[in-house]
């Protein structure tokens, strides 16, 4: 066995081990080779910034295929019926769509999530911090994900949706079954449970639409049900998938940047000083959060055209790129002193957000939940602290914590 057949061997997303600090391999297979066939799962897996910021650019590769070929055509298997329901909620989404439907869908969503709407959501996005941080800080001693971060998170988005904040536990009981299928391995009881929440949220949301059909409220759902575009408009399964979209990477993306972000501050006590005195300001010290420990460690491309080359190899259509986002985000070519967490950093050039036609349109929203978070945290806690050890969720693609808890 070569040194590289030992490096791509110990690329492990299901051990534990590996889960808890993956960057030492990742780094290595990084330098090692710029792309490796993944064992598991047959893909061209690429480990560099540059390929991974082109491939994320690449129009000659998609995030999903059908709208070219059929899954015999591609070698897939066709969709197992048993996930019908997941696979309905995703089949509109901004992140499994390519153009024209894509372009058609993100530009109505962009005429009702504008810069605007999003700025305007401010003030609310301050009052659920101030609300939750309040009775952290009366408690002493807390657990971040759970008495702060998730249900801001959800607080936010339901706000932002026009969904009864009652329904919050909802939402964030569906988004975290669902996410699961996303994984690169998983069970058929992990299938069945996102199956059967995705089930469950579109059952919500048809009905949520047809209230605000009713009675429009001037939130995100009322307006995506009154968006048009010359004669354009949403049908009833887009806006499921979109609205889901939102929730899932939002929230997803913004409670384990933070658990994972705080976590790097506690262990990098002076880079925590930074925000406290103001010698950095919270949003810099966020995009640094974003690189460092990345809460999206893969994403997928489908080759659609052929003489595509990645990182060395040749493609033929219908193979699968993994990118990996954790060695890309710590390459040394791209980032000065790579491995070293520097809130003062203040590079906006990373692929957090992903890139290309598919780039987050809920990131300007991201950027504000987290600079408004890391802004109160420092105010109320100066002196927070780790009063526990944290673990890592078991999981690989979708990184976060199990919990994490602070006093101080």
């Amino acid at each position: 066995m070569t040194e590289l057949d030992e490096l791509i061997a110990a690329f492990r997303p299901g051990d534990p081990a590996f889960i808890a600090d993956p960057y030492p391999v990742l780094n290595a297979l990084r330098e090692a080779t710029p792309g490796f066939r993944n064992p598991l799962t047959g893909q061209w897996t690429i480990t560099r910034f540059a390929d991974v910021q082109e491939t994320l650019r690449d129009r000659r590769l998609g995030r999903a295929y059908t709208h070219r070929y059929t899954h015999q055509e591609i070698g897939q298997p066709e969709p197992d019926p048993r996930w019908a329901s997941f696979h309905q909620h995703e089949q509109w989404s901004l992140l499994c769509l390519e153009p024209p439907d894509h372009t058609r869908i993100r530009r109505l969503v962009a005429k009702v999530f504008t810069p605007r709407a999003v700025a305007a959501l401010r003030p609310a996005i301050e009052g659920f911090s101030t609300e939750l941080l309040d009775v952290c800080r009366e408690r002493g001693e807390f657990e971040l994900l759970r008495d702060y971060a998730m249900p801001y998170s959800v607080a936010v988005i339901c706000s932002m949706l026009g969904v009864p904040r009652a329904d919050t536990q909802l939402l964030l009981d569906w988004s975290h079954a669902i996410v699961k299928m996303y994984e690169l391995t998983t069970t058929d009881e992990v299938r069945a449970a996102a199956n059967r929440a995705a089930s469950e949220y579109i059952d919500y949301t048809r009905s949520l639409i047809a209230e605000k059909r009713r009675s429009p409220d001037g939130q995100l759902v009322s307006e995506l049900v009154r968006v048009e575009d010359e004669g354009d408009v949403l049908t009833e399964d887009e806006i499921v998938s979109t609205t889901m979209v939102l929730l899932e990477a939002g929230h997803e993306a913004t409670v384990n940047t933070l658990g994972n972000g705080v976590r790097a501050l506690m262990l990098h006590r002076d880079e925590w000083n930074r925000v406290v005195s103001h010698d950095v300001p919270a949003k810099a010290a966020v995009e640094e959060m974003l690189r460092w420990d990345a809460p999206l460690q893969l994403f997928e491309r489908w080759v659609l055209e052929p003489d595509v080359e990645i990182a060395g190899e040749d493609l033929r259509v219908g193979e699968e790129v993994a990118m990996l986002f954790g060695a890309a985000e710590r390459d040394p070519r791209r980032f000065l002193d790579a491995d070293r967490f520097d809130i003062g950093r203040g590079d906006t050039a990373h692929i957090g957000f992903g890139g290309g036609i598919h780039f987050c349109v809920g990131a300007p929203l991201a950027r504000q939940e987290l600079e408004v978070s890391l802004t109160g945290l420092a105010a109320r806690f100066p002196e927070l602290q780790l009063t526990a050890e944290p673990a890592y969720q078991p999981n690989f693609v979708i990184r976060g914590l199990t919990g994490l808890h602070v006093g101080g």
